[in-house]
């Protein structure tokens, strides 16, 4: 059986921010909650918004949106949404404000702590109606603008999925220019992001032709254009290119993901290292690459096929290089992982929603090979 879902009003283009506009009367929100991080304020991409808003909406500003969403976080922010009787969210940033707002919104309407609306506790069916979230992606990665899920570091200290429908930004707004001038590290580990949900929702079980086929297209806009978005952060054309294969990488994980989430999510709960987790996806990618390949041989050819590699290349060994060309770090040991780490990550790893869409369910060992892989590089 297939289940398709597609997705939300986006708008894609140079200067789209001045849809915001259209973008609140449509969805009748007149006292938006922004959520973003200072970051984006100091990039002065805040100012960009708040001058394209009407004048007649009255906004309120949460910017304590941390690198890796937390349950305090949105806490924080759910306290201004309601001192200002908010009516909306407005989220404009990396995927971090993006999920932090969907957090909000979910919080909203959904008592109890965010952890018991997870995806591995049956959240998906029993989200309800939320405030609607308008989405303004200043990165081209998690491509969380056009999707329902929310990554999110709960009170314990565990990396949680939320996922509903209902948590859907109502519109992004995806303008390119928002981009240019991203640092060649940031724009480089947002990019590899977006490849690994390419590749990652191709390769899960789930029957999605539509989402597979936008999978593949997006990966092989990530090759072509991601270099150039690296070495020149005024290229508009590739700019624009990564900005469309982010969303549909998003679009292709109505698949869901895999293996190189779980691990990801795991060390990028670890409150010391603070791991960047597009940096953690390009990492881990390769290794899990290897663990999958034996287990779909049809599909990790139409994977090279799109990336413009022959049957006889190592898929793992080219995304590794590409991944060090573009300034990223080689391996876990260069972000602080150690050996010692690797069994508490291992177990995280058998509980995160990601871990149930890899094609083969890895063990807590073959988590820990696959750590000790990606340690060594």
């Amino acid at each position: 059986m297939a289940t398709i879902t597609y997705p939300n009003h986006m708008e894609i283009d140079h200067g789209a921010i001045k849809k915001i506009g259209m973008a609140l009367e449509k969805n009748g929100i007149k006292r938006p909650l922004i959520c973003t991080d200072k970051g984006i304020i100091a990039a002065g991409l805040y100012d960009t918004l708040r001058n394209a808003i009407p004048n007649d909406v009255e906004f309120t500003t949460f910017d304590g949106t941390p690198p890796n969403p937390t349950e305090v976080a949105v806490k924080d922010a759910l306290a201004l949404y309601r001192e200002n009787n908010c009516d909306g969210i407005i989220s404009i940033g990396g995927g971090s404000s993006i999920d932090l707002g969907k957090g909000v919104a979910l919080s909203v309407d959904h008592e109890g702590p965010i952890g018991n609306w997870s995806t591995v506790k049956g959240g998906r069916d029993s989200i309800g109606a939320c405030p609607p979230i308008i989405a303004i992606p200043t990165t081209a990665g998690t491509g969380s603008e056009v999707g329902g899920g929310s990554v999110i570091i709960t009170e314990e200290g565990h990396k949680v999925v939320i996922a509903s429908p209902e948590l859907l930004p109502k519109m992004a707004i995806c303008d390119p220019d928002l981009t240019l001038g991203l640092p060649p590290i940031l724009t480089a580990a947002t990019g590899m992001d977006a490849m690994a949900h390419c590749i990652e929702a191709y390769l899960t079980p789930v029957i999605n032709p539509p989402a597979a086929a936008i999978g593949l297209d997006g990966l092989e806009r990530v090759v072509t254009y991601l270099k150039r978005a690296v070495e020149d952060g005024q290229d508009k054309e590739a700019r624009w290119h990564m900005m469309m294969a982010a969303s549909e990488g998003a679009m292709a994980f109505a698949k869901g993901l895999g293996a190189v989430h779980s691990m990801s999510h795991a060390v990028g709960a670890d409150p010391v290292l603070k791991a960047h987790h597009g940096t953690l996806n390009a990492i881990l990618l390769p290794t899990v690459l290897r663990f999958n390949a034996p287990h779909v041989p049809e599909k990790m050819k139409k994977i090279k096929a799109a990336m413009g590699l022959s049957n006889q290349d190592d898929i793992s060994d080219w995304i590794l290089s590409y991944s060090i060309s573009l300034g990223l770090p080689r391996n876990l040991s260069e972000i602080g992982v150690t050996k010692e780490m690797l069994p508490g990550f291992a177990e995280h790893c058998m509980t995160d929603a990601c871990h149930f869409s890899n094609p083969v369910q890895p063990t807590v060992d073959e988590y820990i090979s696959m750590y000790m892989d990606a340690l060594n590089q």
